[in-house]
């Protein structure tokens, strides 16, 4: 599985749509350093959950997938299921934080929280009018 980005809504759409796995997705900025060096890990790490789904989100290029919250520092992950967000908040530049985050919360007992974006499938629909 490949890491998708806002860049193409089509498949995007398609994918959160068809999905059963988490959506996990990092806030960057594309003129962020540390963002640069972790987008190659973090792309690494879609190949071995193919099961879910790994999104790249520049903040700059779509604020408004990130709902009304603002990113204080990067990367910043959102994990979600289909019962709502398991994590949002700013993780350290190393992958396999996010590895380590990501077995926590796979199984179908993880917490949900109220923190972060609403689904976005949802924010793509409002984004588009749907």
């Amino acid at each position: 599985m490949t890491v998708l980005d806002t860049r193409n809504i089509t498949a995007l759409r398609s994918r959160l749509d068809s999905a059963p796995g988490l959506v996990i997705t990092c806030y960057c900025a594309a003129w962020c350093d540390t963002c640069r060096s972790y987008q190659d890990d973090f792309n690494a790490l879609s190949e071995k959950w193919p099961q879910h789904t790994f999104i790249w989100i520049d903040i700059e290029d779509s604020p408004q997938l990130l709902d009304d919250h603002d990113v204080e520092d990067f990367p910043t992950i959102l994990i979600q299921s289909e019962r709502g967000n398991l994590f949002f908040g700013t993780q350290l530049p190393y992958i396999s934080h996010l590895e380590r985050l990501i077995r926590s919360v796979e199984g179908a007992d993880a917490p949900v929280t109220p923190e972060g974006p609403r689904p976005l499938a949802q924010l793509l629909d409002a984004d588009t009018g749907n």
